[in-house]
């Protein structure tokens, strides 16, 4: 821990509080490995400062604190940045007309620019400047993330569009991959070399080996340095299937590693699902692509491992109780908007549900239909599809401490609704 504390902590440019004071929120629980390097390790190698979240960040006080705290560095989980992109998206859209026209140019040129960057054109135009002066700054302020140089993110796969939304503001977010086996972090992006959906490169004194790789080079991602655990305590056999006769740690992800040695996750190989024809299909690319050709949709996940066809179960973005964490039925401001413009009156979930809202059942077959037309075949095309009552949440035990989405939880409590995809039960399609 120390080690990988010392050697990541240097990797990503973290100062020694004698030279310049760090500062983090801690709002993950710290039986998370994350929580554990940015909150104790890191503080305890480099000085770094901590402030505590109040204890329902995650269900909206997050930012206030953020905005009281103004951190150096900030480590958020996917679901997190999609919250803050959904809010900022919302409060947008109720601007004026010329402030929206200005937002979207400045994001024009903020993506532009930074695209550039990340490929080693630095030249920053006078357009660039503008637009820090007219938006990014007051963006960042309003985040709490002015000061911050190191935007983080981890613990699960974050959409494309969720990332570009943040680089289009000046906010590059980075990502991160390791696990608790590894003592958190394995490669890492940095604010000077990063590519847009990869995880970075190797920490120095950590290597990835790519296992078995097929012809576009994806394989099981492995891992060997000093970083890496002993073992399972008293599980030698669950050990052994973990680490290799040559030390190597098989992580259970697929990925990739391209020329330049930055390392791209593709799949989880538990995730994957194999169709009864026997094609693997790696979900979070299709659910990724729903979410952004529906922006109504908040959780998508799909279904149909040994099924002939492919099947989707899907949530609405709604009001969040602040208190119990619960998914309430009122639609948030966003999703309201997104209705009107399609000539729904709906304000609740329960309203599309009940009636089968036409306007919003057709947008969302049509955003699906052009999610299919871009299937590599077709059995990764998704054939039906159902709306649920409720969001996906901590709440519900849908969603793990990092809002991580737990499949197998979400495949029990909703048992009955996939069994009516493949059976003779009438479905929404």
């Amino acid at each position: 821990l120390t080690w990988t504390a010392s050697a990541a902590g240097s990797f990503m440019m973290l100062s020694d509080a004698t030279k310049k004071q760090e500062l983090v929120v801690s709002y993950l629980p710290l039986s998370h490995i994350a929580a554990q390097m940015t909150d104790i390790w890191w503080p305890m190698t480099f000085g770094v400062q901590v402030f505590f979240a109040q204890p329902d960040a995650l269900k909206g006080t997050l930012v206030e604190t953020l905005r009281e705290v103004r951190p150096t560095g900030f480590l958020g989980v996917p679901r997190v940045w999609e919250k803050m992109e959904g809010s900022m998206k919302s409060a947008g859209s109720k601007s004026s007309a010329f402030r929206r026209k200005v937002a979207a140019w400045a994001k024009g040129v903020g993506l532009r620019t930074n695209l550039k960057r990340m490929n080693g054109h630095p030249d920053i135009s006078l357009n660039f400047h503008l637009a820090s002066l007219l938006v990014y700054k007051k963006v960042q302020k309003a985040l709490g993330l002015d000061r911050c140089t190191m935007c983080l993110t981890g613990a699960a796969p974050i959409p494309k569009e969720t990332l570009e939304f943040f680089l289009s503001l000046n906010i590059p977010v980075l990502e991160v991959y390791g696990m608790s086996e590894s003592t958190g972090p394995h490669t890492t992006s940095l604010p000077h070399a990063f590519r847009l959906t990869s995880c970075g490169r190797d920490i120095p004194g950590c290597r990835t080996l790519i296992y078995k790789p097929d012809k576009d080079g994806v394989g099981e991602i492995c891992f060997s340095g000093r970083h890496i655990f002993m073992g399972y305590l008293n599980m030698e056999e669950k050990t052994k299937e973990a680490i290799d006769e040559d030390g190597w740690l098989h992580s259970g992800d697929l990925g990739k590693v391209d020329k330049d040695g930055y390392l791209f996750i593709t799949g989880r190989i538990k995730e994957l699902i194999i169709t009864a024809g026997g094609e693997n299909v790696p979900p979070i690319p299709i659910e990724d692509a729903v979410k952004d050709a529906v922006p109504i949709i908040s959780n998508a996940m799909l279904v149909g491992d040994k099924a002939k066809f492919l099947a989707m179960l899907l949530t609405l973005k709604c009001k969040v109780d602040l208190d119990t964490g619960e998914p309430g039925d009122d639609l948030t401001p966003e999703a309201i908007e997104y209705c009107q413009r399609l000539g729904s009156k709906a304000t609740k979930v329960s309203e599309i549900i009940s009636g089968k809202d036409k306007a919003v059942y057709a947008a969302i077959q049509k955003g699906i239909d052009a999610v299919n037309e871009r299937a590599v075949s077709n059995a990764q095309k998704i054939q039906k599809w159902i709306l649920l009552e409720k969001d996906f949440s901590l709440f519900g035990g849908e969603l793990g401490p990092t809002m991580k989405l737990k499949r197998p939880a979400v495949v029990q409590k909703y048992k009955k609704q996939i069994a009516q995809f493949y059976g003779t039960g009438e479905t929404a399609t």
